[in-house]
C-alpha cells in the first residue's frame, strides 16, 4: 500500500453477463483529513463476497446498485490511523464497510470494534462475520434442522456453505454437500466433516445426490439454483424446508435461462410436499448476532466449526480475483490482504 495517496478501485462499467477486469477502474486520490467527530481508516482485510454481482447491476434488488464511478463496496478489517473522534484513537481495529480502498473516513456510527478478536483478523470478514453469521442464521431460523434430519448445502466447500453443513451436524442432523471438483468434494468431506459430499460436474449429478440422501431431504441451504436445484426438488421430504441464500450459478446470467421452465415442477413440490422457501438476507437477523458471536466463537475456538481462507495479497487483484470467486475457482473465504 503506497502511504502517499488512496488507492481505491471503482466501477468503470456495468458488466452484462460475465464481468472483465475492464469493468473496474483503479483510481488515486489524496488521503481524506478526518474532520470533527471523524477517523481516518487504513484498510488491512477486503472481504469479496457473490453479493457483490448484484450491486454491479442496475436491475432492482434489495440493495441499491453501486454507481458507476463510485468505490466498489465491501466489509473490510480496518486499523484507525488518526481520531477526531472520542471513542476511537489511533491504532484501534475495527470491522467497518469502507469498500475497495485502502483509507476511508468513518463517523464512527458503522464501525465495531475488534478489541481482544479471539481468532485472526480476517475471520472478522469470515467464518466470525457476515458470512458465518448468514450460515448461522439462514439455517437455525429457516432450516430449523432437527436431530436425524438430512440437511443439503450447495457450495458446500464456500465461506456460507461450509459453516452451514458443520452447524448441522452441531444440531444432530447429517450434512450432505455439493461441490465442484474432486479437490472441493475431498475437502467438504475431509476437512470440514460433511457425510457425504456429491460433485456438481458429475454426468449423474441427480443419481448420485439421491444415493447419497436415502431419506430424502429435509433442509436445502440454497446457495447456487440451476441444475443444483433440479437434482434436489424431487428428493424433498413433506414439510422440507429451504433457506434461500443466493443464486450464483445466476449472477452472470443475461437473463434468458437455458432449458424447460421449471417453475411449475417447483410449484407443483411446493404445494404438494408443504415445502418452504424463504428467501433471506442475514441483517434481517442482526439482532442475533451478539449471541452468534458467543455460540460460533466457541465452536471455532473448540474446533468444532473448521474454515479455510484464500487470502490473496493486494488491492491491484481484487477485480480478477472476484471474478474468480464468481466462477468457483476459491475454496473457503475469500479475502485480499490490502496491507
Amino acid at each position: 500500500m503506497n502511504e502517499r495517496h488512496n488507492t481505491r478501485i471503482v466501477l468503470a462499467a456495468r458488466p452484462v453477463g460475465r464481468p472483465a477486469v475492464s469493468d473496474f477502474r483503479v483510481e488515486h486520490q489524496p488521503i481524506p483529513t478526518p474532520g470533527p467527530g471523524q477517523v481516518l481508516l487504513a484498510i488491512r482485510y477486503l472481504s469479496l463476497d457473490p453479493y457483490m454481482r448484484g450491486r454491479m447491476s442496475a436491475a432492482k434488488s434489495y440493495a441499491a446498485p453501486v454507481a458507476v464511478g463510485d468505490v466498489m463496496e465491501g466489509g473490510t478489517v480496518a486499523e484507525v490511523v488518526e481520531s477526531c473522534h472520542a471513542a476511537y484513537r489511533p491504532g484501534d481495529l475495527v470491522l467497518s464497510y469502507s469498500g475497495w480502498q485502502t483509507h476511508a473516513l468513518s463517523d464512527g456510527h458503522d464501525l465495531l470494534r475488534l478489541d481482544d478478536w479471539p481468532a485472526p483478523l480476517s475471520t472478522a470478514l469470515g467464518v466470525l462475520g457476515m458470512p458465518g453469521f448468514t450460515a448461522y442464521a439462514g439455517l437455525l431460523n429457516i432450516g430449523k434442522p432437527k436431530t436425524g434430519e438430512t440437511v443439503v448445502v450447495a457450495a458446500a466447500s464456500g465461506a456460507v456453505g461450509s459453516a452451514v453443513g458443520q452447524i448441522a451436524r452441531l444440531k444432530g442432523a447429517r450434512a450432505v454437500g455439493i461441490a465442484g471438483g474432486a479437490r472441493k468434494c475431498a475437502i467438504v468431506r475431509d476437512e470440514f466433516g460433511f457425510d457425504a459430499v456429491v460433485d456438481h460436474r458429475s454426468p449423474t449429478l441427480a443419481a448420485d445426490l439421491a444415493a447419497a440422501c436415502p431419506d430424502g431431504i429435509d433442509v436445502y441451504f440454497e446457495n447456487v439454483g440451476g441444475k443444483v436445484w433440479d437434482a434436489v426438488l424431487p428428493l424433498f421430504n413433506p414439510f422440507g424446508r429451504i433457506p434461500v441464500c443466493g443464486l450464483i450459478s445466476q449472477y452472470n446470467s443475461d437473463g434468458v435461462y437455458p432449458g424447460p421452465d421449471r417453475l411449475p415442477a417447483a410449484m407443483r413440490d411446493i404445494l404438494a410436499k408443504s415445502l418452504t422457501v424463504r428467501g433471506f438476507i442475514q441483517r434481517e437477523f442482526a439482532a442475533e448476532r451478539p449471541d452468534f458471536l458467543k455460540v460460533m466463537g466457541a465452536w471455532v475456538a473448540a474446533g468444532k466449526v473448521r474454515y479455510r481462507e484464500d487470502i490473496v495479497t493486494g488491492l491491484d487483484q481484487a477485480p480478477e480475483a472476484f471474478i474468480g470467486l464468481l466462477e468457483g475457482h476459491n475454496v473457503g473465504k475469500l479475502v485480499i490482504r490490502v496491507a
